[in-house]
């Protein structure tokens, strides 16, 4: 019996394009004599439609990120919950008409960022008994949100670094008493974060307090909610994690290191996925056995502390002391075959087509249920 598994990628969030091109590396990757696919894109105004399966339709061209087109075919999910042993229909409207689209057994959310990694998404599928890849509900909410996720992490007996909340109106209100606490309580240079956005979306590093207004006034629009943060001296690296099978323990890889040039403040959006800057990634990360094993287990412990399922990238800092501290929680990173995530499991032995049905395997046996 062949799986058919529902893709879902776009959305209403500023990485609606990396949604699209994450779903096109999976596109290209995915084994079609395992797997049935069927492509749905939701647009930047939320509406669901149906589209192309051919990963060369997302793809960057010329250094720019594909989009849905709201011209497409609207897709309908089914009236009522799934019965276990009953087909998930899907549905579509085509000229007036509504028309049979698929029967599908699995659906993942390609979603980055609001609106798809944050909970919203995975409580609509809860609602209709969809099993999907990724994260439920509190899990993805709590990992959206970076102060949460700074709170659950800091409980577990994880180290995160300095910062304090900043809501749009109290900035608003005494922007000069914030600027006053953060001068004389956090030392330079800080890094202003919207709390629930990825990708660096409107993330500012600040090196003189005087840029704080701009930084603020990026980040602010992203998210009314703001994370000011104590830059470290340290460097930065990632483990990709896994849900462990049949109830074993999460696996972990080996951690990757990200190392920019002088050309970048730090490794931000245009960094990341428009080759800006010089930026090398080292797989696995040069750190002595001891600091190897101990930033592998701080990032199990993450995963298992936010309660997470499935997947999630860990991004950590190791000082010069040799400290690790937990920066950000990834639950739905990014996925194209040279992204982090899929790297440092090809380095484990785990690769790129094996990987993606190691993660739809894991969705059809899982519970749903309010997590």
């Amino acid at each position: 019996m062949r799986t058919t598994v529902a893709l879902l990628f776009g959305g209403r969030s500023g990485e609606h394009g990396i949604s699209c091109v994450t779903a096109g590396g999976i596109l290209a990757a995915i084994d079609r004599e395992r797997f049935d696919v069927v492509a749905l894109g939701i647009t930047r105004e939320g509406r669901w439609i149906h589209v192309s399966d051919d990963p060369a339709d997302w793809t960057m061209v010329d250094g720019r990120a594909p989009e849905i087109d709201p011209a497409g075919d609207e897709v309908l999910l089914p009236a009522a919950r799934h019965r276990p042993g009953q087909p998930i229909v899907l549905r579509t409207v085509v000229d007036g008409a509504v028309r049979p689209l698929a029967e599908v057994d699995v659906l993942w959310p390609l979603l980055h960022g609001p609106y798809g990694e944050d909970g919203t998404v995975q409580g609509m599928l809860e609602m209709l008994d969809i099993p999907y890849v990724g994260s439920g509900v509190l899990a993805s909410a709590v990992a959206m949100d970076k102060a949460a996720t700074k709170l659950v992490l800091r409980a577990a007996g994880l180290e995160c670094a300095p910062g304090i909340v900043i809501h749009e109106d109290r900035w608003a209100a005494e922007a000069d008493r914030v600027r006053k606490h953060l001068t004389t309580r956090h030392a330079l240079p800080w890094f202003v974060k919207p709390a629930r956005a990825g990708s660096s979306l409107g993330v500012t590093r600040v090196e003189d307090p005087r840029e704080l207004e701009a930084a603020m006034k990026a980040a602010f629009a992203e998210d009314p909610k703001v994370l000011v943060e104590e830059g470290l001296e340290a460097r930065e690296v990632e483990c990709a994690v896994l849900q462990g099978r049949e109830d074993a323990e999460v696996r972990v890889t080996l951690p990757g290191e990200v190392r920019i040039g002088d050309d970048l403040d730090f490794y931000d959006y245009e960094a990341k996925y428009f080759g800006k800057g010089t930026v090398s990634i080292d797989v696995p990360a040069a750190l002595p056995d001891r600091l190897l094993e101990e930033v592998r287990e701080t990032a199990s412990r993450a995963f298992t502390a936010l309660g997470l399922e499935g997947l999630a990238r860990v991004d950590m800092f190791v000082t010069a002391e040799g400290r690790v501290v937990v920066n950000e929680v990834n639950t739905m990173p990014g996925f194209t075959p040279y992204s982090m995530f899929p790297v440092l499991w090809q380095h484990m032995g785990l690769g790129y087509a094996d990987l993606i049905a190691d993660l739809i395997e894991q969705a059809r046996s899982r519970r749903l249920g309010a997590r």
